[in-house]
């Protein structure tokens, strides 16, 4: 059996020579990762240090641009709106839109989210693994979602797309024990704590002893992807020898990268750290001489002869009342060091760095918070927030194609593993939770019908990824509130105003339009009978020709008895007169008649 295997030890021997390649073609990348994470624990003085100094600042300048730039990404968090391509996929892509962000909160996309936009502000590249757990759900399964370190991804160096690399690794260090747990094979030949992976230089001691570097070798061979999972030499799992077609039926490696600030020659691309880290130095370094000219000035220091009579134990003891001296008190053998304090311009020129990082990282007073002399009214603060967030809007932008490619490998995953129906607790436009039954079984592959004897293959729904922010800055839920307030003002909500309501929303373009528009029209029909029904009774068409109520009851039924309820099919209101005519068109007539008559 060993020798029909497909992957066995030298083919993970070749595997590995070519991950020791990886590495060192990444090494560059390591290294200023690595070197970021402690600029951002202002812990830069380990970088920068030249020689041991009595005073090292580190002040928060890039902290706080970093710190702002996160808040504006989590103000900010992606939704997808699955659509379709072609009519008959219409209901399906309405069952995903609402089972995808089920499937995103069972993993916790929130705080995946915030991981990889921290990971991403630091190190320049936030990477998505998206993945199926056999293991979830009681052996039934699930999609697994999670944010990878990109030191612990190796790919083919110059190239910047990731699904064009002929391989990928995924190298994670697990614990000798738990390994020969689940592989007893294993005993006696693990080893080494993986030198293929950079480390963090972490706070607390990280005890590496006792663990193995494990390989998820990712490498496509004839278009599809397969999968083999070694450690040191030995093959835990390869999906060519398990006899599978392929891995994922998608055929592309299971991360989606999320740069930056993108390069050339890498998926990777280069964070704040590494934009602002120049000017952060020069203000520390500023800082550091400049409160060094402080100590030296403000804490005395003399001249003291050696043959001098004064006690210099007792004079540097401030704890003591007396200092004893010879001769003439000591006036000729102590003479005090006059320092030379710092021009103002010292200080001109740290302001000015200051200026720089928030220049360069986008980070001025008004997107803070703060406001620009002489600016005192509400919108203009307002405007110029909006306009200073730019950056904020483009780096959002940018992540939501790549949670646009998560969300696709998503649906990929659903297509291929949803074998057996699971349940969905999906909450309603109207609030109210529902519990739906979803398979992949309308999604997969289905045999198409063709004429004359022509096999027209497999017709594959394909659907596309619409993204919106799911959660609203405290500004935008301020300027929402604000025009709904400008509707109800401007009598927007007045039955009687419902046709020019409806076309200047018509012009108009705010989230929850359509729901606006919606119940505007509910409204304005809801309220016509009302009119209508009333003129028929004033007029004795029901109650004083003795007509029955149930004969009113079935004039309204079609409004009254679920005709204005959700998604209820509306009919037209048709109250015939005397002569056939309208009610509506009398009505109206009535009135330009009398809007128009001489009093």
């Amino acid at each position: 059996m060993k020798d029909k295997q497909k992957i066995g030890r030298q083919e993970v021997i070749a595997a590995r020579e070519i991950l020791r390649r990886y590495k060192q073609g990444k090494a560059n990348l390591e290294n200023r990762i690595v070197e970021n994470e402690q600029w951002y624990k202002m812990r830069h003085w380990e970088c920068m240090r030249r020689a041991k100094t009595e005073v090292e600042p580190a002040s928060g300048w890039l902290f706080n641009a970093i710190a702002n730039k996160h808040a504006d990404a989590m103000d900010n968090i992606p939704a997808a709106n699955i659509l379709p391509r072609e009519q008959e996929d219409r209901p399906e892509a309405e069952a995903l839109s609402a089972i995808v962000p089920v499937v995103l909160e069972q993993n916790d996309f929130e705080t995946v989210y915030h991981k990889l936009w921290d990971h991403k502000l630091r190190s320049g590249t936030g990477v998505y693994g998206i993945f199926w757990d056999k293991n979830k759900l009681g052996g039934l399964g699930d999609i697994h979602l999670q944010r990878v370190d990109v030191l612990n991804l190796f790919w083919e160096g110059g190239i910047t797309d990731i699904q064009e690399s002929r391989n990928l690794f995924h190298v994670v260090l697990l614990d000798d024990d738990l390994l020969i747990a689940d592989y007893p094979r294993l005993k006696g030949k693990l080893g080494g704590e993986g030198g293929e992976l950079s480390k963090y230089l972490y706070d607390d001691t990280v005890d590496l002893s006792g663990k193995s570097a494990v390989v998820d070798w990712y490498y496509k061979k004839g278009g599809k992807l397969h999968y083999c999972k070694f450690v040191n030499d030995e093959v835990l799992f390869s999906s060519e020898n398990e006899g599978m077609d392929s891995w994922y039926d998608h055929g592309m490696y299971p991360f989606v990268f999320d740069p930056l600030f993108s390069v050339e020659g890498t998926p990777c691309g280069f964070g704040y750290i590494d934009v602002g880290k120049s000017a952060q130095e020069y203000i520390d370094r500023g800082n550091q001489a400049i409160l060094q000219n402080l100590l030296a000035n403000a804490r005395p220091r003399h001249f003291i002869r050696n043959d001098g009579s004064v006690n210099e134990q007792e004079y540097a003891d401030m704890t003591r009342d007396f200092v004893h001296v010879d001769g003439a008190l000591g006036r000729d053998s102590i003479l005090p060091i006059t320092g030379t304090p710092l021009a103002g311009i010292y200080v001109e020129v740290i302001q000015s760095k200051i200026d720089e990082l928030k220049e360069v990282t986008g980070n001025r007073d008004i997107s803070t918070g703060g406001t620009a002399s002489g600016v005192t009214a509400a919108s203009a603060i307002a405007a110029m927030q909006e306009a200073g967030s730019k950056l904020s809007r483009d780096h959002n932008k940018a992540s939501y194609r790549a949670f646009r490619n998560m969300v696709m490998m998503v649906i990929e995953l659903i297509r291929q593993f949803y074998d057996l129906p699971r349940v969905f607790r999906i909450t309603g436009a109207d609030g109210v939770p529902r519990f739906e039954s979803y398979s992949n079984a309308r999604i997969r592959g289905r045999k198409q019908e063709g004429g004359f004897g022509v096999d027209l293959g497999l017709r594959l729904p394909v659907f596309d990824v619409a993204v919106t922010a799911q959660r609203k800055s405290p500004y935008s839920r301020m300027s929402q509130n604000e025009l709904a307030l400008q509707f109800y003002n401007a009598g927007f909500f007045d039955p009687n105003n419902s046709e020019q309501a409806l076309a200047c929303l018509d012009m108009m373009d705010f989230d929850g339009k359509t729901m606006v528009m919606n119940r505007l029209q509910e409204r304005a029909q809801a309220s016509l009978v009302q009119r209508e029904v009333a003129a028929i009774m004033a007029a004795g068409g029901i109650a004083g020709n003795g007509q029955s109520p149930s004969q009113a009851d079935r004039l309204t039924a079609p409004f009254t008895q679920g005709g204005l309820g959700a998604g209820a099919k509306r009919k037209p209101l048709v109250l015939k007169g005397e002569k056939g005519e309208s009610y509506v068109t009398k009505n109206a007539r009535q009135r330009v008649a009398e809007s128009t008559a001489p009093t």
